[in-house]
């Protein structure tokens, strides 16, 4: 049951599941600079944000040089990650929120956030 908990409470958060969604359709994954421009909130709560997600089973990441890589997991520690991953595929594609958001992405550059 613990297990399921963490992966329920980790979608109860609206910012929790567009950072879901945007590591969907940026399969390179994204660093928290990236995530941070696209929805406008501060580091500390990305960061934070990601830590629940990764501590669900629902995100990993990878070090390359000096970016930390977000990434969406394969859900292979949880059967509860794995299923609602699957299905977030499907979801709320179509929303307004979401589709602007996915819009966005193409103009995030992480080289022109982190000069600033």
């Amino acid at each position: 049951m613990k297990d399921f908990l963490k992966v329920m409470k980790a979608l109860s958060d609206s910012n929790r599941v567009r950072i879901l969604k945007m590591l969907q359709h940026k399969g390179d994954g994204m660093c928290v600079c990236e995530i941070q421009a696209a929805l406008g909130i501060a580091q500390p709560s990305v960061s934070k944000h990601l830590k629940i997600l990764e501590g669900a089973g629902l995100v990993g990441f990878k070090k390359d040089g000096l970016w930390v890589n977000y990434y969406l997991a394969q859900g292979n520690s949880s059967p509860y990650a794995a299923t609602l991953l699957g299905n977030l595929r499907h979801w709320l594609e179509g929303e307004t929120e979401i589709v602007n958001l996915l819009k966005l992405l193409p103009s995030i550059n992480r080289e022109e956030i982190c000069r600033k």
